[in-house]
């Protein structure tokens, strides 16, 4: 990461993409720069003001659009000016390539002018080799800075070139920009001066320039000073979320550990532990998300704005400064004022309580407190109070029971409510306690309690609320059928790994997986343009070269061949690369999800709604829509798989659902239903056995459901490890891998039933 300090270099900005407009991904065309410090070009923006409102696409903030249109916008002479020397480097009238001279034809020679050899930085014009040499001999331009037009157009000279650049007055046309008017904080030429600013009291660009960078200069400390709360509260935030996962993956083993030594009677009570950790570590995280997505976006915006000040201030010369300097300076003053998160939440980690008596069948055996840590400097008290409380007995936020406090009860009270006696041992919503939990305490007790809950019961609220807004309820699938009773396949751990490989120039984004041969995974990394294969171990075994220019997205492996699709064309390709033929696609969709069928010789493509099966010559197989005719247009197939029993098995956006065809696109089934939490469905893969396995992106879940597309209940959660979950495939019908949006992968053994 480039340290706040750090000012950007001139050949920087010329080849990074700070010319380049983010609406048409073209170079900037009469760029203008609204409030925010983001620019864009005048007619882009043009098509996006709504009414009197515009919104930008980077930060989203809504500016207002002048009453003259988005023409009134600041115009940024500092992009003007090196988008000039840029098309001073690239433009010219080119002859057999090269440019001509242009003194020639004002010097009665050829009319196009000879060739250039050189060129004159303070004219800005190409000349020969005889134009040059008398270009250096008169008394006008005997001191102006002529060089190789070669060098030039390589870039040897563009600080020079800068430096002897000057800001054009737009009323006078070869007037250059000279004096700042005070009064009006406007730009002016000789002309301008003169007309009626004639009174006006004005300073030269140099020295207003000097008498207003300090300002700016103290704004944009602030802002780094900001932008270094912001990054050191992240970390401590991504910290405190690393502690709770790595406790809850403790707490997730000795749960494990303790029910396989239990009574079967004792089933039910292990799955109400397991769901009261997994309901709190998914109401934690949720409340990271939104803290972290928050921190993210400050920080975004606030680094985009330093970063943009930091290029005016170091690359801008005087006239674009100060053309600036309102705009900078306002929008450095709003981000000082915007309200900098302290530090992250305090967190509660999950404890595991184990109680005597474990083959008493009245005995609940296992019990989760959760301890709030807090941030930083407390942390150490608190985990010595942790310790301690694991070493002594065991204890819960309602306050210490004792094995005596459980004699308490009788069978019979625990029989009639069983519910309502889980309930009055583990952390009240509202910090109130069940008639029969305060029979089994003293009043000493009582009192601590009270006190402890009642400081926490508005977070709890809150939490509570935030849980039902995003839908986090379990999935609805039967009671007994739950994940560990042995009626559901079962995630047991494999390994994890990264994807980034030394030669890789960016960060990975795996945007497609499949199988590729026995216990190898074939993997799509979009953007280092790369399909990189690795061992179910993590081992990289190489890449598959792609044709130049292609940025893989969805791939399956077939026979001896790969399938992939990019941009909006299909390809297959062989090992080595080779092309064996491309297929244009619909553009109407902008990716296309790419399945390998169970014979291996074909493959199928999601498009436009409609599912296409191509044979190994390229010619097109079948197409359908899933449900047919009818359901024309209603479909968005973004994710595509495909099952050992022939199905399609589709996630379906533009109906919000999973559906599942067969081969010639008859519905056999579809889901819609609340186990989604309102999501859309992400990827699906699918065992030897026909179960489905979707992902849930926005709840970091992984779900499965039968080979007719009914919900039976969660198979990964974040749980599991799992954060912001890609896309997925099924190796072997029996290993799960999972991509992360970091570009880790997961991978995990199904067990099967009979196991």
């Amino acid at each position: 990461m480039v340290s706040q300090g750090s000012s950007p270099s001139l050949l920087e900005a010329l080849s990074s993409d700070f010319l380049a407009c983010k609406i048409c991904l073209e170079q900037l065309r009469v760029p203008k720069t609204l409030p925010c410090l983001h620019t864009y070009c005048q007619d882009c923006l043009a098509q996006l003001a709504e009414g009197s409102r515009l919104r930008c696409p980077e930060c989203r903030e809504s500016v207002p659009v002048p009453p003259a249109g988005v023409a009134a916008f600041k115009t940024n002479f500092f992009v003007n000016g090196l988008l000039d020397l840029v098309k001073a480097r690239a433009g010219g009238d080119l002859r057999a390539g090269k440019p001509a001279c242009a003194l020639c034809p004002l010097m009665g020679g050829a009319s196009a002018g000879g060739p250039a050899t050189a060129r004159c930085l303070d004219c800005a014009d190409d000349l020969c080799q005889a134009c040059a040499d008398g270009h250096r001999c008169t008394r006008q331009t005997h001191s102006h800075r002529v060089v190789d037009l070669v060098g030039y157009r390589a870039g040897w000279y563009d600080e020079e070139a800068r430096e002897r650049q000057a800001a054009q007055c737009p009323q006078h046309p070869g007037e250059a920009l000279r004096f700042l008017c005070q009064p009006c904080s406007q730009l002016l030429c000789r002309e301008c001066r003169l007309d009626p600013h004639l009174d006006h009291p004005c300073l030269p660009l140099a020295e207003a320039v000097r008498a207003r960078r300090p300002g700016l200069e103290e704004l944009l400390a602030g802002v780094d000073n900001n932008l270094a709360e912001l990054e050191a509260t992240r970390l401590a935030e991504k910290e405190a979320l690393a502690r709770l996962r790595e406790q809850a993956a403790k707490v997730v083993t000795q749960v494990e550990e303790a029910s396989e030594r239990v009574l079967r009677a004792l089933l039910a009570q292990k799955q109400e532990v397991l769901g009261q950790l997994r309901a709190h570590v998914e109401a934690a995280e949720e409340g990271a998300r939104e803290r972290l997505g928050e921190l993210e976006g400050q920080e975004q915006v606030a680094r985009e704005a330093a970063a943009f000040a930091r290029r005016v201030l170091s690359l801008g010369r005087e006239a674009e400064i100060l053309s600036l300097e309102g705009a900078i300076a306002q929008r450095l003053r709003q981000l000082q004022g915007c309200p900098w998160v302290p530090g992250p939440a305090p967190c509660q980690l999950p404890q595991l309580e184990l109680y005597p008596g474990l083959l008493d069948k009245n005995c609940h055996l296992l019990r989760l407190s959760f301890e709030e840590q807090l941030p930083q400097k407390d942390s150490g008290k608190d985990g010595a109070r942790s310790q301690g409380g694991d070493a002594t007995q065991p204890q819960s936020r309602d306050g210490v029971q004792t094995p005596n406090q459980d004699r308490a009860q009788t069978p019979q009270e625990d029989e009639a409510q069983p519910l309502k006696a889980e309930r009055a041992e583990t952390p009240q919503e509202d910090g109130a306690k069940t008639p029969k939990e305060g029979r089994a305490q003293t009043p000493q007790e009582d009192g601590g309690t009270q006190a402890r809950v009642g400081s926490r019961s508005n977070k709890k609220r809150k939490f509570k609320g935030r849980l039902k807004s995003v839908s986090r309820e379990p999935s609805p699938a039967p009671g007994p059928n739950l994940e560990g009773s042995g009626l559901l396949p079962r995630p047991i751990f494999f390994c994890s790994f990264p994807t980034r490989m030394p030669g890789d120039k960016r960060a990975p984004r795996i945007t497609g997986l499949c199988p590729f041969g026995s216990r190898e995974i074939l993997v799509a990394d979009e953007q280092n343009r790369a399909l990189k294969r690795f061992s179910l171990n993590g081992d990289y075994r190489g890449a598959v070269p792609v044709p130049e220019g292609c940025s893989p997205c969805s791939v399956a492996a077939l026979q001896d061949t790969v399938a992939f699709s990019a941009a909006a064309r299909l390809y297959l390709i062989n090992h080595n690369g080779e092309v064996q033929w491309r297929r244009a696609l619909s553009l109407c969709q902008a990716s296309h999800a790419v399945a390998a069928m169970p014979s291996g010789d074909r493959v199928a493509v999601s498009v436009s709604g409609h599912v296409e099966v191509y044979n190994m010559e390229g010619s097109l197989a079948t197409r359908f829509i899933p449900g047919g005719k009818a359901n024309r247009g209603l479909r968005a197939l973004v994710f595509l798989t495909t099952s050992p029993q022939g199905h399609f098995v589709g996630s379906d956006w533009q109906q919000n659902s999973l559906v599942v065809c067969d081969g010639l696109g008859q519905v056999v089934g579809e889901y819609r239903g609340p186990g989604l939490h309102g999501c859309q469905p992400g990827s699906v893969s699918v065992d030897k056995k026909g179960y489905i396995f979707l992902t849930l992106r926005e709840v970091n879940k992984v779900v499965i459901l039968d080979p007719k597309g009914s919900l039976l209940g969660d198979f990964l959660t974040a749980y599991h490890g799992l954060e912001k979950p890609r896309v997925t495939t099924m190796v072997d019908g029996r290993y799960l891998v999972v991509s992360l949006s970091n570009g880790t992968i997961h991978v995990f053994r199904v067990r099967p039933l009979d196991s």
